[in-house]
This record gives C-alpha cells, sequence and structure tokens, in this order.
C-alpha cells in the first residue's frame, strides 16, 4: 500500500492531541515526515517523541521539502488563508481543520487556488466520521424513518473568558460558538439530510464578556425537504450538554447523545413503527418502544485523515 507523507503545519493543539497519534500515525496509508509551529520549544518536544519527524522551523521550510505530500493545517482560523494558498502552489495536497476560513470569499479564493494547482482539498469535520452518526444517516438515507421531516444537532462547552485565546478575539476567529462548534453540527445535518437550502441564525453574548458570540442557534431547510435546528453555546455547563444528534420521520425517530465531539463513543435510541398509523385521539406515549442501539466505536479520526483525502 502507497503511504501519502504528511506535514503538519500548528502541530500543538488538537494536531498533538488527536490528529497525529489517532489520526496520521494509526492510517495504514499515511506517513508522518514533518511538523512546524510558531513554539518553537513546543515544536522540538512534540518531534522528540515521533521517531524519523523532521522539525521545520517555518511553515515555507516545511512547504519546501519534496516529501511533504500533503499537508494538515491545525492553526487559527485567520492563518488558513494564506497557509492553504501556500500549500496549493507548493503543489501539497490539503486537510484543513474547520472553519477553511474566516469568511466564503476567503474560502472560494482557497477552492480556486487548489483546483488551478490540481490539488486535493478537504475541511477537517471529523464528527461526521463517528458510527453512530454515520447511523443515523444511514437510517434516514435507506428510509427506515420514512420521509424526513426534521433533524437536531447540539453541541455545547464551557468557555469562559482566557486571557490571550484566539476563539475569543473575532479577527482571529471570525466567530465565537457558530465558527468553532455549531460548524460541526450544521456539517452533520447537511450529511443526514442533503445540502442546506435556507439558514437563519440568532446570535449573541448572553454570559461571557468576550467579543464573539456565546450563544446561538441556526434553523435550516435541507434539499430533501426536511427542517434542521442546530444550538451551540460557549455558557452552558459541559455536564448539562449531551451533544444530542436525532433524526426524525414520518416512521419514527433516532436520537443520539454524546456521539457529537472530541472523546467519540455515543449511544443510540431507536423507534420505529412498521406502518404507517392511523390517528390515535388520546396519543398516548406511556407504552414507549425505544430501543438502544449498541455499535462497535472505530478511530474517527484515523477515518478522517485516511478518507478526506483519497489520492490514490
Amino acid at each position: 500500500m502507497k503511504q501519502l507523507k504528511w506535514g503538519v503545519i500548528g502541530a500543538s493543539g488538537i494536531a498533538d492531541r488527536r490528529m497525529m497519534p489517532e489520526g496520521i500515525l494509526q492510517a495504514e496509508n499515511a506517513r508522518l515526515v514533518a511538523i512546524t509551529g510558531r513554539d518553537q520549544v513546543r515544536l522540538r518536544e512534540i518531534g522528540s517523541r515521533y521517531e524519523g519527524v523532521q522539525v521545520c522551523g517555518s511553515e515555507d521550510e516545511l512547504l519546501e521539502r519534496d516529501e511533504v505530500q500533503a499537508v494538515y493545517i491545525a492553526t487559527p482560523n485567520d492563518l488558513h488563508l494564506d497557509q492553504c494558498l501556500k500549500a496549493a502552489r507548493a503543489g501539497k495536497h490539503i486537510l484543513c481543520e474547520k472553519p477553511l476560513a474566516l469568511t466564503v470569499e476567503e474560502g472560494r479564493r482557497i477552492v480556486e487556488e487548489a483546483e488551478k494547482a490540481g490539488v486535493r482539498l478537504g475541511c477537517d469535520y471529523m464528527m461526521r466520521y463517528n458510527v453512530y452518526n454515520r447511523e443515523v444517516a444511514r437510517l434516514v438515507q435507506d428510509g427506515h424513518l420514512g420521509a424526513p421531516v426534521m433533524g437536531r444537532a447540539q453541541l455545547t462547552c464551557w468557555y469562559p473568558p482566557i486571557e490571550g485565546a484566539w476563539r475569543q478575539i473575532k479577527k482571529r476567529a471570525g466567530g465565537g460558538a457558530i465558527m468553532d462548534l455549531a460548524s460541526h453540527c450544521v456539517d452533520l445535518l447537511e450529511m443526514i439530510f442533503g445540502r442546506a437550502t435556507h439558514v437563519h441564525c440568532h446570535h449573541a453574548r448572553l454570559v461571557h464578556s468576550y467579543e464573539v458570540e456565546d450563544t446561538s442557534l441556526i434553523t435550516l431547510r435541507f434539499e430533501s425537504g426536511a427542517f434542521g435546528i442546530v444550538d451551540a453555546h460557549f455558557n452552558i455547563p459541559d455536564a448539562a450538554s449531551e451533544n444530542v444528534l436525532e433524526a426524525y420521520g414520518s416512521r419514527g425517530c433516532v436520537r443520539g447523545r454524546y456521539s457529537i465531539g472530541q472523546s467519540g463513543g455515543g449511544e443510540l435510541r431507536l423507534l420505529i413503527e412498521d406502518q404507517d398509523a392511523g390517528y390515535q385521539a388520546a396519543q398516548d406515549r406511556s407504552t414507549g418502544g425505544y430501543q438502544s442501539v449498541r455499535l462497535e466505536e472505530k478511530n474517527r479520526i484515523e477515518r478522517s485523515s485516511r478518507t478526506s483525502l483519497d489520492l490514490f
């Protein structure tokens, strides 16, 4: 099997916690060959844990290396545009952390440059590789829930003001809970119901004092006709959030918990009626009928790095 040789730009944070150890190093068709980042002291410490990996003093040095075929970009949002353009012009395939850019216009520039250079471009929405989230999509798309009606995705965390945190600075992050959390949820609902055709959003700062929004609610309409709801917040305690993914149809519902997030895993409850029922005036719900679904967990980080750039 051929191995795609990866360089990582922004090798601390999510790259060091997740993508390098759980993704690139676990994928049979990938090999980590070079890393770079802004903090050289931290970078050398990280590099010492990966045998045979070259520590580069800058992104330009990494992109100049012939053995680097693809780059994973895991830097703050405001750096994505310049780094993606440089990578494309250097002939490197690109897997960029979400969001791809700060604005739609910047995102289009990146896509156009990648197409011009003939390189593959992917955005790392890893939540879609969770086995429970993919099961929700399968149940809807195979028609088990009947006509699709509505979906809901929820991702929330407690994120208080932190000195120097770039995600709380608007010019660096582009936004708060929407850019960081809700974008995962929109991606999941589009995976399940098709592309969104209508979007409406409310956002506010209700608790925290930083520049970006800590509260958001998005409503959507999809190509399939179904509706969607996304709620994402920086101001609700972690323990109060079940990271819900739900899909409703004319014959039932699948309700997931804890499958949207970095930790993986999850659980599903499923209710499907065999046929369309007649009207029941009493609307008795006491009989329940939900069944628990347990699936074998798979490494969604590895699947993301392995399948996002299908190069060979």
